[in-house]
């Protein structure tokens, strides 16, 4: 890295150990790494979350397909704003759930308008918004 700056960090001795179990979980070779990964996601969020600009990101949706009509309207919401939505994947977890995931792109507003519709579905058991800005 060209022009790195060091800074230094306070944390409670519990906090800083919590954090190196972590690191060593996912397999980050320093805490610097780990902390440089945690800045970018916190200035790609804020960067989304206030961007007038294109964004992507995916959509996952965990749901009971037995619940009457639900996978129709879920294709039905998709469908009235297809314009965000670029791809689909449906997944059978076992015999009552399914899981699908959808890659999507807009403003962000528009994203998180679909999301929000998607995830409020009744019979969704749980939805999770993921996005990201290049």
């Amino acid at each position: 890295m060209d022009n790195t700056k060091r800074f230094g960090v306070s944390v409670p001795p519990d906090l800083l150990e919590k954090f190196d179990e972590k690191i060593e979980k996912k397999m980050y070779s320093n805490r610097s790494e780990a902390i440089r990964d945690l800045i970018r996601d916190f200035l790609v969020e804020e960067k989304w979350e206030s961007s007038a600009e294109e964004v992507y990101g995916s959509l996952t949706l965990v749901y009971d397909h037995e619940k009457k009509g639900i996978s129709d309207k879920l294709t039905e919401i998709q469908h009235e704003d297809h314009t965000h939505i670029v791809s689909t994947m449906h997944i059978h977890l076992d015999e009552h759930n399914c899981m699908e995931t959808l890659a999507i792109k807009g403003k962000p507003q528009g994203i998180k308008h679909i999301a929000d519709r998607l995830i409020s579905t009744k019979g969704v058991k749980h939805g999770k918004l993921m996005m990201t800005s290049v």
